[in-house]
């Protein structure tokens, strides 16, 4: 683990990097595998987007706590525990016959995935040094935008030699072997294996040794009386509701409404993930230099662009691919940047609970974004109204990033 050719940072960052591309080939292969489960159980959009809201209230009453626990008992403990829903979960949707017990096995794997973001955030941050974490979280990334662009490619196979609950059944077997390889080889800190954390510059210099004394006590306290906190999780819900009011229903709206095939249809998931990873690859290391903020305001300005040439292409199907190819770029580094402002604004004691607390803006905004979605197509017959609202929210994030400013150095 000490030896000179491998710091043990990299193997963290391999397996959280796994630990991202299962979690979200769950989370965001739900909108590839929605139009085949609407129309084999008789859903209605207001009710598919309640089945993915179902996870994201159980994932948002979760995550406060799960960060708080990262904080005081690591996030290796908490990671390989709580990832163990999210595999029974997956397994679980591949049984549902209704509407309620979809909402139900759903909300238990939005509890385990609650272990999927800031545990990760944290582990990841933790192990390598403050001018390499834009590299670092950028490749870690990646991950979850090869999820859904492989769910993309490969559920149309799926369909085609068996069901869509056949993908419910292999996600849930990824999963549980997560739970084995989290327990096997995450460490929850540099410091307990007698390491400094890896691009560190000044040997036995630890990030935050001369504030420890503000550990554990007023944690809460000081974290909320910061207006940046507030302006950050504002901007944070903002960014949430624009983007899934497009990223889960683009299948739906691409088979559903431009009458495009299956495989077709599936594609923009597959345009969508492999352009995440151009920008995960990309950005997140540029933020290093432009900072997070910076990099934020602009991110969110090209969404707003993004969603509008989506729904001024009409049925221009190489328009489609372009706007959410774009859309894909900026998406793939959106999580990681809002999770790295804890690092730039707030203490490293304090980094899980600031992403914790973070997380109910970013859930509520995803929430909002279903409900809204699948309630103004269910009205209008139509997405374009949604994909609109969210291009204005996304002006919106970016406004509120302005008003932050920059951290203190």
């Amino acid at each position: 683990m000490t030896g000179k050719l491998l710091h043990w940072a990299w193997v963290i960052l391999a397996v959280c990097f796994l630990d991202l591309f299962v979690n979200y080939s769950i989370r965001l292969g739900f909108g590839v595998i929605l139009p085949e489960m609407i129309r084999d159980l008789g859903l209605n959009r207001t009710q598919a987007g309640s089945i993915f809201n179902s996870y994201l209230a159980a994932y948002l009453c979760m995550t406060p706590f799960v960060g708080n626990l990262t904080d005081r008992f690591g996030a290796r403990r908490i990671i390989a525990g709580v990832g163990g829903f999210l595999a029974g979960g997956a397994l679980l949707m591949g049984t549902v016959e209704d509407f309620t017990t979809a909402c139900i096995y759903y909300a238990v794997v939005g509890a385990g995935a609650s272990a999927m973001w800031t545990p990760v955030l944290v582990v990841v941050q933790s192990w390598f040094a403050p001018g390499r974490r834009g590299l670092a979280l950028g490749i870690l990334s990646t991950g979850y935008g090869l999820g859904f662009a492989a769910m993309g490619w490969l559920f149309p196979h799926l369909v085609r030699v068996s069901s869509w609950r056949a993908s419910w059944y292999l996600l849930g077997s990824a999963a549980l072997a997560m739970v084995f390889l989290n327990a096997t080889l995450l460490r929850s800190r540099p410091e307990d294996q007698g390491l400094l954390p890896w691009g560190s510059g000044l040997q036995g210099t630890r990030e935050g040794e001369a504030q420890g004394q503000w550990a554990g006590h007023g944690r809460i306290r000081e974290i909320m009386s910061s207006p940046r906190f507030w302006l950050i999780g504002g901007s944070y819900f903002m960014a949430a509701c624009s983007l899934y009011l497009v990223t889960t229903f683009m299948v739906d709206y691409a088979q559903g409404e431009l009458g495009l095939p299956l495989g077709q249809a599936s594609f923009l998931a597959t345009i969508h993930g492999l352009s995440q990873v151009a920008g995960v690859l990309t950005i997140p290391p540029l933020s290093d230099r432009l900072g997070r903020r910076r990099t934020l305001m602009g991110s969110n300005l090209f969404i707003g662009l993004g969603i509008l040439g989506m729904v001024l292409s009409g049925d221009w199907i190489w328009g489609i691919y372009g706007s959410v190819g774009l859309l894909g770029v900026l998406y793939g580094v959106t999580w990681p940047l809002y999770g790295a402002c804890g690092g730039d604004y707030f203490r490293k004691e304090v980094m899980g609970t600031v992403i914790g607390a973070w997380t109910p803006f970013y859930g509520t905004g995803a929430i909002l974004a279903h409900f809204l979605a699948g309630r103004i197509r269910d009205l209008t017959g139509s997405f374009n109204w949604a994909f609109l609202l969210g291009a204005g929210l996304a002006l919106g994030a970016c406004l509120l990033l302005w008003r932050v400013g920059e951290p203190k150095r």
